[in-house]
């Protein structure tokens, strides 16, 4: 029986490069491609894959909270992040959210393979780079300054729509909530992180992962 995957990145070209090499795979099977987290949870839930290869840096919705979302609505589906970010934000925030292996884009095909491999089997696997950013965590005891944002799902979900510019009609209507509650949810940021300013929080976001530079 075919490993069954679901692919989420943003970069058409590494998605569909990646699609290509795995559907030439016997034993896997590329059920869907999502090019924004928000799809990435939509496909999941509705398609069930066995593995979900997740970036983390996508818009709508990132990869950290994607996760939060699959693993919350169904556990046994793994997930793998695929990224470029080797930074302890990244890294710790993705594994808190449950994901089952790690690595980063410049590995090998090969190296890909055996991780699908490997979490199929209800194993986990970090690139060597990144289990060095895990060891020296622990090493650490997870130093204080990277302690759990205070913010709910939702409310993460409205700063990285606000902080990607969005108004508060068109996060409603993403959210299928009122303009109001996007309204209040953001006072309700603000408050949480006493930020004054739009642009300091999406200085925020930025700084915590929940949005990125390209």
């Amino acid at each position: 029986m075919a490993i069954k995957i679901v692919l989420a990145d943003d970069h058409n070209i590494i998605r569909e490069g990646l699609a290509a090499l795995l559907s030439n795979h016997p034993d896997m099977e590329v059920m869907a491609q999502a090019n924004n987290g928000r799809d990435a949870v939509k496909y999941a839930l509705q398609l069930k894959p066995d593995i979900v290869v997740m970036d983390i840096s996508m818009p709508d919705l990132n990869g950290i909270d994607a996760t939060r979302m699959i693993k919350a609505e169904n556990p046994k589906i793994n997930v793998i992040a695929l990224s470029v970010h080797t930074g302890r934000r990244f890294v710790t925030g993705m594994i808190k959210a449950g994901v089952s292996g790690y690595m980063l884009k410049h590995c090998a095909i090969e190296e890909l393979l055996e991780a699908i491999t490997l979490v199929y089997k209800n194993k986990s696997y970090l690139s060597p780079d990144i289990a060095a950013t895990v060891m020296t965590d622990y090493a650490n005891n997870f130093a204080t300054d990277d302690e759990p944002t205070p913010l709910s799902l939702r409310e993460r979900e409205v700063l990285q729509l606000v902080a990607e510019g969005m108004t508060s009609e068109q996060i409603a209507g993403r959210l299928n909530v009122t303009a109001k509650t996007v309204s209040a949810h953001r006072q309700q940021v603000m408050k949480k992180l006493n930020i004054g300013s739009i642009a300091e929080l999406t200085k925020y976001a930025i700084r915590e992962g929940i949005v990125a530079l390209e």
